[in-house]
């Protein structure tokens, strides 16, 4: 078979699946489960004695690690998660921008929902969870904004800007820049800084967070005109880089219990570093970039595409690590030959085993003995139809 009727037939193959992923989340309306909404289980407002930290975090934690989904027995909703939409936001972009067929209305109604869906009681435009989240130290309100669902949520809306110039998608996305530059921004006077997570004055060094956040500030100072945002994201962005290890390895975070390095947050912060490069035309990254990615596609890639979750071990085999590997690996093809190629490597193993052709939608994760084929609306399928999105868009441009 020749090497072009391969790729014809895996572009088909795209299509498709893209075509059923598109009709899934749409007829869900976009809403369904999440790894860590045991919290919106009625049984905790039911059962006072229960909303707890502890119990919270081993509900989350059990849900979260089970084979079969239990949800709908402890009457947890499905729900629209904000910073989904926002990705969804940037898939439909990419897809109307690869010539392919998007609703009319789809991209309105999801406008429509974030602006329904902002947190309350604040005066610029911002989003948190749509659950109660127990991390391990705090739980974070719903609805409480942080930067990782706003920050997501201002690309979606500058995405969609770029193709339509809505100034109401510009106007809020600036606002939501702003809100992340004036109550998140935080710097201690010694080179130590980056932007509170997950709520505000929580100095949590997630470097992931920072550079998504610094990424962004430099995306609207381009498009603005508007230098106000350049010293503190660069400032961040390059605290951010001085904690990268020789070997191009960065931990999620500064904490003692934050020291495992991951596939899809190494992915985060190669992409953002390559976005703030491309904002700023500087190349003062360019080293980190390229060390970051020789560690990233050493340590978390098999040669049958499949894609693994940390550095030092292989499993579980997660499909946000997947769809943030396709990403990362076209944004940063130019650094790259084979990555392009990888990418599609990293589909079609996908497909082959993490894909439910007559439901349309991708599984959580296979373990060693076991795959957890729960549905996601955020964690898999949101980021996956952004994935195969670009992956689209990239095979359009050629």
């Amino acid at each position: 078979m020749s090497q072009s009727h391969l790729e014809s037939s895996a572009k088909e193959c795209l299509a498709a699946v893209i075509q059923k992923l598109l009709r899934h989340c749409q007829g869900h309306d976009w809403a369904g489960y999440e790894p860590y909404d045991a919290t919106n289980s009625p049984l905790f407002r039911t059962v006072p004695a229960l909303d707890s930290h502890l119990p919270r975090l081993v509900l989350t934690q059990f849900l979260k690690r089970s084979p079969i989904n239990l949800r709908r027995m402890l009457r947890i909703p499905e729900t629209q998660n904000p910073k989904a939409l926002g990705l969804f936001l940037s898939a439909l972009v990419n897809l109307q921008r690869a010539e392919f067929p998007v609703e009319t209305g789809a991209i309105p109604h999801l406008l429509e929902r974030i602006r329904v869906l902002r947190s309350p009681y604040d005066k610029y435009w911002c989003w948190g969870y749509n659950f109660p989240w127990q991390t391990r130290t705090i739980l974070v309100p719903r609805w409480a904004p942080n930067v990782v669902c706003t920050t997501f949520i201002a690309q979606g809306l500058l995405d969609v800007y770029g193709q339509t110039r809505d100034e109401q998608c510009l106007d809020m996305a600036v606002s939501a820049t702003n809100y992340i530059l004036g109550d998140l921004y935080w710097n201690s006077g010694n080179g130590r800084c980056g932007f509170f997570y997950p709520i505000p004055h929580f100095e949590n060094q997630v470097h992931n967070s920072n550079l998504e956040a610094a990424a962004l500030l430099c995306r609207v100072s381009k498009l603005t005109g508007d230098e106000k945002y350049v010293e503190s994201a660069l400032a961040a962005t390059r605290y951010a880089v001085s904690q990268q290890f020789e070997n191009g390895r960065w931990a999620y975070g500064e904490s003692p219990k934050q020291q495992w390095t991951d596939n899809f947050h190494t992915g985060f912060n190669l992409s953002s570093l390559q976005s703030i490069g491309e904002s700023l035309a500087t190349t003062e990254f360019d080293d980190a970039i390229q060390c970051g990615l020789q560690f990233y596609l050493s340590h978390f890639f098999r040669d049958d595409g499949a894609v693994g979750y940390f550095y030092d071990r292989f499993y579980p085999i997660d499909t946000h690590c997947i769809a943030q590997s396709i990403i990362t690996l076209l944004d940063l093809k130019s650094l790259s030959p084979d990555n392009v190629v990888l990418a599609w490597k990293v589909f079609e193993w996908a497909v082959a085993r993490m894909w439910d052709d007559d439901e349309g939608y991708f599984y959580y994760r296979i373990l060693r003995t076991v795959t957890i084929r729960t549905s996601y609306m955020r964690w898999t399928q949101a980021w996956m139809l952004l994935a195969l999105s670009s992956l689209l868009l990239e095979a359009h441009d050629q």
